[in-house]
């Protein structure tokens, strides 16, 4: 109970001190706030994991003034990037990539920044797009499957291209709503609506988008891939009826809800079903 206590607490205390900062120097506290908002709180590489990564890297490629870690698995036959989600890694692909390597497909991923092996401090989908294109560049799949935020940037991606080598699409638990991430965000710091609306036209000078306009199930409009979208009715994380805007507005996708499954989306009966559309 204190422990819960202590985690709960500490949110707060958090925002009380942008708050006050807020007061003081405003354009400091934003992007303070901003970078907190970036910087994930998990996704390191844990004891267990590092024999498995550590056989399966593929070297480094350079973005900005970090070093991002690659994965490969050789294979014939189509080739298969693979994107993690937030505060998590390429590990999380182990049960799925065993099942693709058994087909012979041709399988890459990456570790986002601030993640896994990967250098950074930040995270977001912007940022992901510059890494994923620079994957894109650099191996040339034709599939893309991705988890959370992974998910949320295939979809960034596909979006900003006007010609695309990608005929494939998986996404999984995937968020929609940027609007709604923001408000979570308010409420957790208790940052007041003033401060989140500074925070927004921050936002939009670094991005060029309100909360509002970062809308995946928008995005999606523009991406002509055929496409299989997973969720859990009961994702703790991410509300189901994200995933429902998402396949409504793809050109051709299918959706598939399970029930109990969470948010990691990690079961073999899930796998079964990326493997079964990736065949057809």
């Amino acid at each position: 109970m204190v422990k819960s206590i202590i985690k709960s607490f500490v949110p707060k205390l958090m925002g009380f001190r942008l708050m006050a900062l807020y007061k003081i120097k405003p354009k400091k506290a934003i992007h303070k706030a901003f970078l907190l908002f970036c910087t994930p709180r998990g996704g390191f590489v844990k004891a267990h994991q590092k024999d498995y990564l550590k056989a399966h890297q593929a070297g480094t490629i350079p973005y900005k003034k970090i070093n991002i870690q690659t994965y490969h698995w050789p294979g014939k036959g189509p080739k298969i990037l693979l994107l993690h989600g937030w505060d998590s890694h390429t590990f999380r692909w182990k049960g799925l990539v065993k099942k693709l390597r058994a087909l012979d497909y041709d399988i890459v991923a990456c570790d986002a920044p601030a993640h896994g092996y990967s250098e950074g401090n930040i995270l977001n989908v912007p940022i992901y797009d510059e890494v994923v294109q620079l994957m894109i560049d650099k191996f040339d799949p034709s599939i893309l499957i991705g988890h959370s935020l992974g998910a949320m940037t295939c979809v960034y991606n596909q979006h900003k291209q006007n010609k695309t080598n990608i005929n494939k699409m998986v996404l999984l638990g995937s968020p929609s709503n940027m609007v709604r991430v923001m408000k979570g965000f308010q409420k957790i710091l208790g940052l007041s609506d003033n401060f989140m609306s500074v925070t927004e036209d921050y936002f939009e000078s670094r991005y060029r988008y309100r909360f509002k306009e970062f809308s995946i199930s928008s995005f999606a409009q523009d991406v002509n891939i055929p496409s299989l979208v997973i969720h859990d009715k009961y994702d703790k994380i991410v509300p189901y009826k994200e995933a429902v805007a998402i396949d409504k507005a793809l050109k051709e996708s299918e959706l598939i809800l399970t029930e109990g499954a969470g948010h990691s989306l990690n079961t073999n009966c899930i796998e079964e079903e990326v493997i079964k559309f990736l065949k057809h």
